[in-house]
């Protein structure tokens, strides 16, 4: 792992919600925490888009940021939030054959924030509990589900959280459907 960029900035490591919410999203993601009960850390950052200012999160927060991706079908009818490695490569081919669905591409980014309360930069799967995601396939690399930590934006491009995989799964998407590919 790269040592951290100085002018990348990334606070200390942090286990209270940011004073003031940038988002909707943001706001829901800290309630649904607190009253599920589930102990996180947060580092608030400059923008984090690239591969290496996750490098640089992930170095002060401890554990490797994941990739989240928003794919959809081609009539725009199904979607899908993928998460996997930040070094994995999306193969389509290979997602739509663990699916056993047809071919799915990039959902613009209107479909994301319409559907996931994010902007292109901070998709996560902390989204899971906004509303209108209700029908959108949760899906998981099954190396990513069977770590101790999970580590991923907050829903913006300026704050990402730690917490334990399996608080994610059992506490915060309790009820939903994980779908665990290889």
């Amino acid at each position: 792992m790269n040592a951290l960029q100085p002018e990348f900035y990334v606070s200390e490591p942090l286990s209270t919600p940011p004073s003031s919410f940038e988002t909707p999203l943001q706001q829901l993601v800290y309630e649904t925490f607190a009253s599920a009960g589930i102990p996180f850390l947060r580092v608030d950052t400059d923008s984090g888009i690239t591969m290496e200012d996750c490098a640089n999160i992930s170095a002060r927060i401890g554990v490797q940021i994941v990739k989240t991706i928003f794919l959809c079908n081609r009539q725009q009818t199904e979607f899908y939030l993928y998460v996997t490695s930040h070094d994995k490569p999306f193969v389509t081919r290979d997602f739509c054959s663990a699916l056993g669905i047809p071919r799915v591409s990039f959902a613009s980014a209107e479909k994301l924030w319409e559907f996931t309360g994010v902007r292109v930069g901070a998709t996560t799967i902390l989204s899971a509990v906004w509303p209108a995601a209700a029908g959108v396939h949760l899906v998981m690399d099954a190396s990513i589900a069977a770590a101790e930590w999970f580590a991923c934006t907050d829903g913006t491009p300026t704050c990402f959280v730690k917490l334990g995989t399996r608080d994610l799964l059992e506490k915060y998407l309790g009820g939903k459907e994980v779908i665990r590919i290889y």
